[in-house]
């Protein structure tokens, strides 16, 4: 199947700090939008490559150095809501690619051969996302007091890439749309179809900077990285 990607970075990014929306945040140097952008380049199985940027950040992308590379589309503008970012990304899609990537820009240290497991799931499955297992005891609780104790042996985080059969996310993310439903992630969505997702298991490293802490571990795992080269 023919695979494009969409990569994230409408978002504005408060709990990260500062003054500049977190995927044009610098990790070593480099802004995580750039960073993630290369690293799917690097995938070859994607031939299209569409970031979804806020219409007020289109001058800070322009000056970012990216690739140069055929794939790399024009950015398609964000809109208030994850969803309606997505639903952006989407629209801009050439029709001749029917397997769709979504993927957070803030997930920029994704590897590469996990991005490789996770579209060849996809295309097999329809519904594939990487996760990585719970480590953690998790606690519900209600009103500051634990409710339960739940299995963290049934439990995973969620990552991107998410990927799904096109046809399928489009029914899935318009019936979001006309429930008024908002999903923490694309998965959700298509849960609601009661659609099966497939668990792809992914790297612990493959972490979302959202907090100041999350950038300096990421900064920190980057000068070990380098360090051993």
């Amino acid at each position: 199947m023919n695979s494009a990607v969409i990569v994230l970075a409408a978002g504005r990014g408060e709990r990260l700090g500062g003054n500049t929306p977190k995927a044009f945040a610098h990790l070593g140097g480099k802004s995580l939008l750039a960073r993630a952008l290369e690293g799917l380049l690097s995938f070859p199985g994607f031939g299209w490559v569409q970031p979804v940027v806020s219409a007020d950040d289109l001058d800070r992308y322009a000056a970012l150095a990216l690739p140069r590379d055929r794939r790399l589309a024009e950015p398609a503008i964000g809109g208030a809501e994850r969803q309606d970012s997505v639903a952006a990304g989407l629209a801009a899609l050439p029709g001749e690619f029917d397997l769709v990537a979504i993927h957070d820009a803030a997930r920029c240290r994704v590897e590469p051969g996990d991005v490789a497991a996770v579209v060849q799931a996809g295309e097999e499955y329809g519904a594939a996302i990487l996760a990585a297992p719970v480590r953690d005891t998790l606690k519900q609780v209600d009103n500051g007091v634990v409710i339960s104790t739940l299995d963290r042996r049934a439990c995973w985080q969620a990552q991107t890439p998410q990927v799904f059969h096109r046809a399928l996310y489009a029914e899935a993310l318009e019936k979001a749309r006309s429930d008024g439903f908002l999903g923490t992630d694309d998965a959700q969505l298509v849960e609601r179809l009661g659609m099966g997702v497939h668990v792809v298991p992914g790297s612990p490293g493959n972490f979302k900077i959202t907090l100041p802490e999350d950038l300096a571990l990421a900064e920190r795992l980057l000068l070990a990285e380098e360090n051993a080269r």
